[in-house]
């Protein structure tokens, strides 16, 4: 038996009406913030993605208006710019909260806590991936990684890192967002909502007092990385599972090297 093109989901109706227009003060208004941000670029094409922040600070997400202007002060496609607002998770494609919870599942903060972070989350706010609560506070979504591995399990809001997470912690957190409550970022300025988040991605200034002075480099645990990588502290040794000694006394050869005092270790079979 055949379906109807309604039942196979593809809809042969009337096409998609152009995006409505920004009113002309908004339109006025953004312009100004728009050539700006193209001044600092040699091909004006290259300021797409600041300019969808853009227009994502001014809509809380990238709509077909935001789109449609991008490609006006750019002489490019709507096709064009939907390509990268696309492609770039960091730009909605739907409304979403004033704060954007994203819990790390990739590997290593994954194993360390952050899927059990994320489904306590998920049954707390009773939310799925990339939903909102009712109150229009927060929106949970689950990020890869932060490149913050060495404070894992990490959960980011509006880009600010809350590092070593806990689900118990994580849930105060959403907790004290939604009530108003003061949160303060681990590492980082305090909390901006998402549309003001956005219009400093787009490179404008956090014109917030001390804002600035606020913001920090980076964290005890990766200066200890960064000690280890320039070699100013030993590393650690390994010592070869197959010597039939103890295991928590490092050696100075592997083994399987000649040099090793008990002489070079058979593979099976030899």
């Amino acid at each position: 038996m055949s379906t109807s093109s309604s039942e196979r989901g593809v809809s042969l109706g009337m096409p998609e009406l152009p995006a409505p227009a920004y009113p002309d003060d908004v339109r006025a208004r953004l312009e100004g913030d728009a050539r700006e941000v193209i001044a600092r670029y040699p091909d004006s094409r290259s300021a797409l993605l600041p300019l969808l922040h853009l227009v994502q600070s001014e809509d809380g997400h990238v709509t077909r208006t935001g789109m449609q202007f991008c490609a006006d002060m750019l002489d490019l496609t709507t096709a064009e710019v939907s390509a990268v607002a696309t492609f770039y998770t960091m730009y909605r494609r739907k409304p979403g909260g004033d704060y954007q919870v994203g819990v790390c599942t990739n590997t290593l903060c994954a194993v360390m806590g952050g899927d059990a972070i994320f489904e306590s989350l998920q049954e707390h706010l009773d939310l799925g991936n990339g939903e909102t609560t009712d109150d229009g506070k927060v929106t949970l979504e689950h990020i890869e990684c932060n490149a913050a591995c060495d404070f894992a399990p990490v959960v980011m809001v509006n880009w600010e890192f809350f590092d070593n997470q806990t689900p118990a912690s994580a849930r105060q957190l959403v907790d004290d967002l939604r009530e108003g409550r003061p949160v303060e970022p681990t590492r980082g300025a305090r909390l901006c909502t998402f549309k003001e988040t956005s219009r400093i991605l787009a490179g404008f200034p956090d014109e917030r007092p001390g804002a600035v002075e606020e913001s920090v480099g980076a964290g005890p645990a990766s200066l200890v990385g960064l000690r280890l990588a320039k070699g100013e502290t030993a590393p650690a040794r390994v010592v070869h599972p197959r010597d039939g000694g103890p295991h928590d006394e490092p050696q100075d050869t592997p083994a399987a090297d000649p040099d090793h005092p008990a002489g070079p270790t058979a593979e099976e079979g030899e």
